[in-house]
């Protein structure tokens, strides 16, 4: 009786397969016609200025409320190049009135794409004031010919930054794989580092390594006056975080 009752579910499972498919991709269609973008701003410590802002996709769309729900959907569909698509083909617009750096994520998957190569395409006629931040939680071993992809970018005059240092799956393998300009510090190494000696020293020992191959080394994540100051006092300069503003509409103006 059980395994006729499991047979029984999985042929109802595969009558509503197709149409839970076609519901999917035309919630995921009209939150990429619904895509806005946030703004936060990347701050230098020490001028007490603005070095440059990172896009956030948003969206509209009841059914896909946050970004993870936006992201996690994609993945699932398979459409993690048309939600790439959507967020390139935005952040360079506000970005006229601005002579900060952009800084925009990629998925690994993203490198794949040949649109993302365009020399006319409007992200890259502004390549120079362009950070394309790749996340180090996404294996570049599914990308074929990664390491000349890469190079073409930076050929193009765009800078390379490796997100989510700490957070990852590869550690240091990514500073080997991706020979970044930027590494971008993962929050969860940021909180609470005013009060915890370990991540003081990992953060001191990242510093080095950047300062050794000439790399920027930026917080994320910063929430407390006692972050920054612990921060600082390792030798950091370049902060993001809700203590100097939170993401939205462009421009936020940071608190210093």
């Amino acid at each position: 009786l059980a395994t006729l009752k499991q047979q029984a579910l999985a042929l109802h499972a595969d009558a509503v397969g197709d149409r839970g498919a076609e519901e999917h991709h035309a919630a995921f269609d009209r939150a990429l016609t619904a895509l806005f973008l946030h703004y936060q701003p990347i701050v230098v410590w020490s001028t007490r200025s603005v070095l440059g802002y990172e896009a956030l996709v948003r969206s509209k769309e009841a059914s896909l409320p946050h970004p993870g729900a936006l992201f996690e959907a994609a993945e699932k569909l398979g459409r993690l190049q048309d939600l790439g698509r959507g967020v390139r083909r935005l952040a360079p617009g506000p970005m006229e009135s601005q002579t900060a750096r952009l800084f925009v994520n990629l998925h690994a998957t993203d490198l794949t794409d040949d649109e993302l190569f365009a020399k006319d395409s409007p992200l890259a006629l502004m390549a120079s004031r362009v950070t394309l931040e790749i996340t180090e939680g996404t294996s570049l071993n599914v990308v074929p010919d990664s390491k000349r992809r890469l190079n073409d970018l930076k050929a193009m005059g765009f800078t390379i930054a490796v997100d989510d240092i700490g957070a990852g799956y590869a550690g240091l393998t990514s500073f080997a794989q991706i020979e970044p300009d930027v590494a971008k510090l993962d929050m969860t190494l940021i909180r609470d580092v005013d009060r915890i000696p370990r991540k003081q020293a990992i953060i001191r020992s990242f510093g080095e390594l950047c300062g050794d191959l000439n790399i920027s080394m930026i917080c994320e994540g910063v929430e407390t006056a006692e972050e920054r100051d612990t921060l600082v006092e390792l030798g950091c300069d370049l902060f993001q975080g809700y203590l100097f503003a939170k993401p939205g509409l462009p421009f936020p103006d940071p608190t210093f």
